[in-house]
């Protein structure tokens, strides 16, 4: 039984290791060229993140070795392979600029992950402050293969700025949902379900159109919102 229960501790970090893996298999598929594959490498990756984290939730496991080996993978999966991803794609089109971008991406998204690790257990669970770098991954690699898919060349340099930006909100104080314990009433599960269900038809039909829309959204609504919040506390003065 005490066997048993310290099996169990692996489990969570099984999935880390996968999503690790994940992450050194898309940096050499971008290496040998195959950009698109790379970049769902990273999609599958996020997954296997996603679930250590519950699993551990779940299973009562969580550590400390956890969360810094987590942490270790993010590097891995959502930096170093995102911006290798980029720089292969577009940044090497733009001599130092390219370099430059994909370089502060990999620091701005390491300093992104120390701040969470250090400041976790005194903030709000339900808030990301900063966007995760995660999401910032994620939304390289949609955009990679969607540039891809219908030939946008116009839109590579444009991906370099809003990368160069994304590094930036990473470390921004900019509050993001992070729905890590959404919780539903009763009615509402129901109606939640079949939402996601059309949801995932429609990512099944159009898988890199629907995640680079969800990951555009989620991106953008962390400054808009900020800015609605600036406006509604700024000082109105009457005539």
């Amino acid at each position: 039984m005490h066997k048993q229960a310290q099996l169990i501790y692996i489990l969570p970090n099984l999935f880390t290791a996968a999503s690790i893996f994940s992450g050194i298999v898309s940096i050499i598929e971008a290496i040998h060229g195959n950009l698109t594959t790379a970049a769902w490498l990273i999609l599958l990756a996020l997954l296997f993140d996603g679930l250590d984290g519950r699993i551990a939730r779940l299973t009562g496991t969580s550590s400390r070795f956890g969360v810094e080996f987590d942490s270790l993978a993010d590097i891995v999966s959502f930096g170093v392979a995102p911006a290798l991803l980029l720089y292969l794609f577009t940044g090497e089109n733009y001599g130092k600029f390219g370099i430059l971008v994909s370089a502060l991406y990999v620091i701005f998204g390491a300093i992104r992950l120390a701040r969470f690790n250090i400041s976790s257990a005194k903030s709000d669970p339900n808030v990301f402050i900063g966007l995760p770098i995660p999401t910032a991954a994620l939304f390289i690699a949609m955009w990679v293969v969607l540039l891809q898919n219908y030939a946008f060349d116009a839109l590579r340099l444009p991906l370099l700025i809003a990368t160069l930006l994304l590094s930036l909100l990473m470390v921004s104080n900019v509050r993001y949902p992070s729905f890590k314990k959404v919780q539903l009433d009763k009615p509402m599960v129901f109606k939640t379900m079949i939402v996601l269900l059309l949801c995932a038809s429609l990512l099944y039909l159009f898988s890199s159109e629907g995640f680079a829309l969800i990951v555009t959204l989620y991106t953008l609504y962390g400054p808009l919102r900020a800015m609605k919040t600036l406006n509604e506390r700024r000082p109105k003065f009457k005539r």
